[in-house]
């Protein structure tokens, strides 16, 4: 599964480096996706030394598999923040976004990165949603946004009911981070992939532990989607989120939207277009569910796919692919000063999915308050995200977390690993040896790892539309043969011997 944006992205076009031996640096980010790139850059503009280090490649996680809207109308996140918070915590919250929104535009203009303006539109299919709907326009409104109500929309199925904001934007999100990746470099910036973050030591200078070699630095930012190195707690307090997306070729008589869809009722559904060439590709995403507890991750694309072809009969696709978010307990992104660090550690996480304006957002906070010049509004949004509004929810989070340990942990327990290997595609966790085993086939390989998470001790499931083993914890997702894909673990699978 490859997205639409990687797989017209040129990895020639991003400038790395070898990791320099014997250099200190003032801020070192780790994570090289839209957070990362964004902080490197805010930080930089500012005259400071910066190396970002990507465990992978650049864009290789979520910015890469995104759908790109970059929009302040996001569902009913509005009302919801008013709903948990305030009025005033919620303008707060727009405040941030728009300023970031901003920043991104400007961005793209200064480098050429080709931008669509589009209208962004929150729908409904059902009079609960329309009702939520209602909410969210009052709440936009009140803060000041031109948002409107819609009755009908281009959407080629009924609804009862849209909000709609004009000017909003869509683009190629591998596009940003070479624009990106380009000015760090030519503000001094160093990038290195292949250089997974895997511990820090605060013992005099901050020395980071990466597997390409040791890191000297001032600063530390975590921009990891999920932080490593679980100083904080902040794993503790999201849901890690994975949704589906898929791009079609439509025919020529066939329907492509205009705008920028999100639908507000379950299961989550957006929509939008995508130029490629002299043609406009369809993009449908969402069939969101909590990592490593859906039965077949398979079944949810294979919908997804169907409902596509209802819209766009004929279409054929071209590209599906998966992406990871986190749903922070407060509905608010975690960005500051992990405890105990004493600022020398910062992170950003919790994005709930509207990565491309919050992650901006991060890096403003965060560039900002290294220089003691932080936005205005990050002081109300950073108390508000760790206020009491979100402890029941993280105690209802913690429930199931420690729900899904035992049940994983009881079914390994119960079932012997079976002495036949999985059929192609599939994985099986099973006892051998007194523990959880986990095997696969995958293109005629069979792999035997361990089937415990090294995070906190999940019992691992297969993952039969990506194949990999996910973590129905937190999110530690793992390739067939125990290589680490994301999440906050920073250790892979050790093999076994079944």
């Amino acid at each position: 599964m490859t997205s639409l944006w990687l797989d017209a992205h040129d990895p020639s076009r991003i400038p790395v480096s070898d990791l320099p031996v014997g250099l200190s640096y003032d801020v070192a980010v780790a994570g090289g996706g839209l957070t990362g790139l964004a902080t490197a850059v805010a930080v930089a503009r500012s005259g400071k030394r910066v190396i970002l280090l990507e465990a992978r490649t650049v864009g290789a996680v979520a910015t890469g598999n995104t759908t790109a809207k970059l929009t302040v109308l996001q569902g009913t996140r509005l009302s919801t923040i008013r709903r948990r918070h305030s009025l005033e915590v919620a303008g707060t919250y727009l405040a941030a976004n728009r300023d970031a929104q901003d920043w991104v535009l400007e961005l793209c203009a200064r480098h050429a990165v080709p931008v669509q303006r589009r209208a962004a539109y929150s729908y409904a299919t059902t009079a609960p949603g329309a009702q939520s709907l209602r909410s969210e326009l009052e709440t936009a409104r009140a803060l000041g946004l031109d948002a409107r109500w819609e009755d009908t929309t281009e959407l080629p199925f009924p609804i009862t009911g849209a909000v709609a904001l004009e000017d909003q934007a869509q683009f190629d999100p591998m596009e940003v981070l070479g624009a990106l990746a380009a000015e760090l470099h030519s503000l001094g910036g160093i990038i290195v992939e292949g250089a997974r973050l895997t511990g820090a030591n605060r013992r005099g200078p901050l020395t980071l532990t990466t597997t390409a070699g040791e890191v000297r630095t001032d600063r530390l930012v975590l921009a990891t989607g999920s932080p490593v190195l679980d100083r904080g707690g902040q794993p503790l307090r999201m849901v890690p989120h994975r949704s589906y997306a898929l791009a079609y070729r439509v025919p020529a008589a066939g329907w492509v939207p205009r705008g920028m869809h999100v639908s507000v009722d379950g299961p989550v559904r957006s929509l939008r277009s995508a130029p490629q060439g002299d043609e406009e590709l369809l993009l449908v995403g969402g069939n969101d569910h909590v990592t490593g507890r859906t039965e077949s991750p398979r079944a949810q694309l294979a919908d997804l796919h169907d409902w596509a072809l209802e819209l766009a009969p004929g279409a054929e696709r071209t590209h599906s692919w998966a992406a990871q978010d986190y749903e922070p307990a407060g509905e608010l992104p975690l960005i500051g000063a992990l405890p105990g660090s004493e600022g020398t550690i910062l992170a950003a996480t919790g994005y709930a999915k509207w990565g491309m304006t919050n992650a901006v957002v991060a890096a403003l906070a965060i560039a900002g308050s290294l220089d003691d010049r932080a936005p205005g509004w990050f002081a109300t949004l950073n108390a508000a995200s760790g206020g009491l509004g979100s402890l029941a929810q993280e105690a209802t989070m913690g429930a199931q977390v420690g729900k899904e340990l035992l049940k994983g942990w009881t079914g390994a327990e119960l079932h012997a690993l079976p002495e036949q290997a999985p059929p192609e595609g599939q994985g099986v966790v099973g006892r051998a040896q007194g523990r959880p085993v986990a095997v696969s086939t995958v293109e005629g390989r069979t792999c035997a790892v361990s089937g415990v998470c090294p995070h906190l001790g999940g019992v691992l499931r297969w993952n039969d539309a990506e194949r990999s083993w996910d973590c129905p914890l937190h999110g530690s997702r793992f390739a067939p043969d125990g290589t680490l894909l994301e999440g906050p673990a920073v250790t892979g699978l050790g093999p076994v011997q079944p």
